[in-house]
C-alpha cells in the first residue's frame, strides 16, 4: 500500500516508518497508509516564516487575490481526480459536492471579496482617522499587517477539501503561509488537493505545506506571530487550547468545534403548511447529508408540544424513502460513515442518548445498495423522541445520522432548550411569523454563531441550515469553540496585527498610502484630471472657485430636478426651520456646483465617475454665499486584471468664511496609461 506524503520545507517527504493504515469507508479495503516520522516540524516551521512569509508579502492584497482566483479556477479543472477520492469516504455525489465545488467556491469568493473590499496594496486601514489634538497635527489610526508566523491549520476528517480550504483562503489573502494537517481518515483526498494547489505553480514557494499524520512535536514550536486553526471535537480543542506552547507565546488560537445545533419549528407552521414540509426536509437533509457527520448537522429538533407526533410521523416517512448504500450507485441517497472507528463512536454515544429517549426511526434491519453491512462503516438514520426534561440530547453529539425530536410549550421554553446545547455553530428556525421569529432570534443570538429563518419566501435561494458561507461567520460561542473561520474579512484580520499609529498627517499619510486631512497638498499646474493612473500621486490637488450661489439657482434647480422642499422655496417656513432660519440652497446643488468647479471636461484618463461616499452636508449654503472645491487624491487603487483604476478623491466645499458646507468621496475610474 501507499504512504501519504507529507510537503515540507519545500519537498515532498515519504515517511521512513510502515505507517498506519487507511480504509475505504464503503469496502473496508486498505487503501493507503499514513505517518509523520522523520519530518522536522521546527524546520517545516521555520520554512513558512523565512520563506513563505516574505514571499506572500511582497505580493498586494489584490495580487493575492487574483493567484486565488486562478487556483479555484485551475482545481475546478482538476476536480475528477478529487470526487473520485471522495467517494472512498463514504461521499455521495452531492456529499463531495459540498466538499469539492464547496471549498473552491470559498476560494473564488475569498478572491472576489478582497478585490471589492481591500486596497490594492500591503497595509489594511482599519476605521476612520482618530484626532488627537486640538491643531490637528496628532492623529491616530489603526493598521493592520499580517503576521510574520505560520498560520497552522488542523482539519476534522468529514471535509477534507473544504476544511482546508476555508483556512488556507483568509490566512492567504492576509499574507500569512499555511502549514495543513489533516485528519488521517481521509487524509488521502487532502493529500491529491494539496499536490493540485502545488502543481498549479500559482503558490509562492513556502505558502502552503502539508502534514500528513501525527502532529508529534509541531505545537512545540510555535512563536507569538504563529496561529493555529482547529476543527475537530471541543475536547480536542480544550487540550490544543492549553498546550503550553499556545499559553506561553499567547498565540492566536481558533477553534470550530462540534456543538449541538437545534432548529425550531414555529407554532404557526402545522401540517399542511410550506414551513412544517421545510422543517421535515431540513432535517432529513442534515441528518442523511455526509451520513450526518457535518458539524453544523441538527441534532436537537424543537417541536411545539401539540406538533411532535405529526413531525415525528412526517420525517420517519421521509427517512424510510433514503436509500443507503455504496455511493457509487446513483440511487443511493446517503453513503457511509468514515470508517469502523467512526460508527462505534456514534454507537456508543447513541447508547448514552437512548437512556432518555425512545427510537422513531432506525431501529429496523438495515437494507444497503450494493455494499456489505459488515465492512463498511454503514447505519440507518436514528430519530429519537425525547421529554422537555431530558438531558443527554443536549450535552451527547452522536457525530452522524441521529437527531431527537424534543418538545417545547413556548417562546421562552424554546430560546431556553435551544441555550442548553451550552453554545453552538447554527441553528435555524422554520416559521413564517415574524414576531415568533424576532423573539426567538433575539432571544437565541447569544447562544449562536449564526442563525438561519426558514420561510416560504426564502425557500427558494436557501443554502440550508448546514451550509457556511465565506462571507458570513463559520463558528460559535461556548461548547463551538468560540471562534469565527470564516465570516468574510473578520477571518482575514485574524491573521493580521492590528496596531495603533499615532502621528502627524504627513506620518499617516506615509504610511498609510492615503491621503489624510493636514498632511501636504500637491498643487502644481497641472489639472489632476489630465494625468493617468501612473502619473497620479496621492495629495495631487486641483481648488476651483468660488462660485456664488443666487436665489435663481435655487429656485432653477427646484424647477428642474422637482425637488420643491419647503426649506429651499418658503422664506417664512424656512426661516422657522431650526435648522436654517431662512432659504437654503439644496444639498444636491452645492454637490452639482461643485463637480462643475473641479472638472476638467476635455477627454483624457478619466473615463467615469462612479459613485459619492460619506456625503455629508455639514453648514447650509445661503443665497448670496461663495463656494470653493478642494479636491485631492485620497487612494489610488490599480485594478490587476484591468487597464484601469480606481481613484479615490476627498472633496472640501466652502463658503466664503472657509466653512465647509459639504465633505464627501468622489470615486473615479482612471487609465493607466
Amino acid at each position: 500500500m501507499s504512504l501519504l506524503r507529507s510537503y515540507v520545507s519545500g519537498r515532498w517527504h515519504t515517511p521512513d516508518a510502515e505507517g498506519t493504515p487507511l480504509h475505504d469507508a464503503v469496502t473496508g479495503e486498505e487503501i493507503a497508509r499514513i505517518s509523520s516520522a522523520g519530518i522536522d516540524m521546527a524546520a517545516a516551521l521555520d520554512h513558512g516564516r523565512s520563506v513563505g512569509g516574505p514571499a506572500l508579502r511582497e505580493l498586494t492584497f489584490h495580487q493575492r487575490a487574483q493567484l486565488l482566483k486562478a487556483l479555484g479556477l485551475y482545481l475546478k479543472d482538476h476536480k475528477a481526480e478529487l470526487y473520485a477520492l471522495s467517494a472512498r469516504t463514504g461521499a455521495t455525489r452531492s456529499d463531495s459536492w459540498i466538499d469539492i465545488d464547496g471549498g473552491i467556491g470559498v476560494l473564488l469568493g475569498y478572491a472576489s471579496k478582497a478585490k471589492r473590499e481591500l486596497p490594492n496594496d500591503h497595509v489594511f486601514v482599519d476605521g476612520a482617522v482618530e484626532p488627537l489634538g486640538r491643531g490637528g497635527t496628532f492623529v491616530g489610526q489603526h493598521i493592520c499587517t499580517p503576521l510574520r508566523g505560520v498560520a497552522v491549520q488542523i482539519n476534522a476528517f468529514n471535509f477534507p477539501m473544504w476544511g482546508p480550504l476555508e483556512k488556507f483562503a483568509p490566512a492567504f489573502i492576509a499574507g500569512v503561509p499555511s502549514l495543513i494537517k489533516p485528519a488521517s481518515q481521509t487524509a488521502y483526498v487532502t493529500e491529491k488537493l494539496v499536490e493540485l494547489m502545488l502543481a498549479s505553480g500559482l503558490l509562492p514557494e513556502g505558502s502552503l505545506q502539508l502534514v500528513c499524520g501525527s502532529a508529534g512535536d509541531l505545537l512545540d514550536h510555535l512563536t507569538p506571530q504563529d496561529l493555529v486553526g482547529f476543527t475537530g471535537s471541543a475536547s480536542t480543542a480544550q487540550h490544543l487550547r492549553t498546550h503550553q506552547a499556545v499559553i506561553r507565546s499567547s498565540v492566536r488560537f481558533n477553534a470550530e468545534a462540534d456543538s449541538l445545533n437545534c432548529s425550531i419549528l414555529g407554532p404557526d407552521a402545522v401540517a399542511g403548511t410550506p414551513e412544517f414540509d421545510l422543517f421535515v426536509d431540513q432535517l432529513v437533509t442534515e441528518m442523511t447529508t455526509k451520513a450526518g457527520q457535518k458539524c453544523t448537522a441538527i441534532r436537537r429538533a424543537l417541536v411545539p408540544a401539540s406538533l411532535m407526533d405529526a413531525v415525528a410521523e412526517a420525517t420517519a416517512a421521509r427517512l424510510a424513502d433514503v436509500v443507503i448504500g455504496n455511493p457509487a450507485d446513483k440511487s443511493v441517497k446517503m453513503g457511509a460513515l468514515a470508517g469502523l472507528e467512526q460508527r462505534e463512536e456514534v454507537r456508543r454515544s447513541l447508547k448514552a442518548l437512548r437512556e432518555s429517549a425512545s427510537v422513531v426511526y432506525g431501529d429496523g434491519p438495515l437494507s444497503l445498495v450494493d455494499a456489505d453491512a459488515e465492512r463498511g462503516a454503514f447505519m440507518s438514520p436514528m430519530l429519537l423522541r425525547a421529554s422537555a426534561d431530558a438531558v443527554q440530547p443536549h450535552e451527547v453529539e452522536a457525530f452522524g445520522p441521529v437527531s431527537t425530536l424534543m418538545p417545547y410549550s413556548s417562546v421562552d421554553d424554546a430560546v431556553a432548550l435551544a441555550a442548553r446545547g451550552s453554545g453552538s455553530l447554527v441553528g435555524s428556525i422554520v416559521s413564517a411569523d415574524s414576531s415568533f421569529v424576532r423573539d426567538v432570534v433575539v432571544g437565541v443570538a447569544p447562544w449562536h454563531g449564526r442563525l438561519l429563518v426558514l420561510d416560504r419566501d426564502d425557500a427558494g435561494e436557501s443554502t440550508g441550515h448546514g451550509s457556511p458561507l465565506p462571507m458570513l461567520v463559520h463558528g460559535g460561542p461556548g461548547r463551538a469553540g468560540g471562534g469565527e473561520e470564516m465570516g468574510g474579512m473578520r477571518g482575514v484580520l485574524h491573521h493580521m496585527q492590528r496596531t495603533a499609529v499615532q502621528g502627524s498627517p504627513r506620518t499617516l499619510a506615509a504610511v498609510t498610502n492615503r491621503w489624510v486631512a493636514g498632511a501636504p497638498r500637491n498643487t502644481e499646474p497641472v489639472h489632476p484630471f489630465r494625468k493617468t493612473l501612473a502619473e497620479l500621486r496621492v495629495g495631487d490637488t486641483v481648488v476651483a472657485g468660488p462660485r456664488e450661489v443666487t436665489l435663481e439657482d435655487i429656485e432653477h434647480f427646484a424647477e428642474f430636478t422637482g425637488d420643491t422642499f419647503y426649506a429651499h422655496m418658503d422664506e417664512e417656513a424656512a426661516a422657522a426651520n431650526p435648522f436654517f432660519g431662512g432659504r437654503v440652497a439644496h444639498g444636491y446643488l452645492v454637490v452639482s456646483f461643485a463637480a462643475g468647479l473641479f472638472v476638467s471636461p476635455e477627454p483624457g484618463p478619466v473615463l467615469a465617475n462612479y459613485g459619492l461616499e460619506n456625503l455629508r452636508f455639514l453648514t447650509p449654503t445661503f443665497p448670496g454665499d461663495s463656494l470653493t472645491v478642494t479636491l485631492t487624491v485620497k487612494q489610488i487603487t490599480p485594478r490587476e486584471d484591468q487597464e484601469y483604476g480606481e481613484v479615490r478623491w476627498d472633496a472640501d466645499v466652502v463658503n466664503q468664511k472657509g466653512e465647509s458646507v459639504a465633505r464627501y468621496d468622489v470615486l473615479t475610474l482612471v487609465a493607466k496609461g
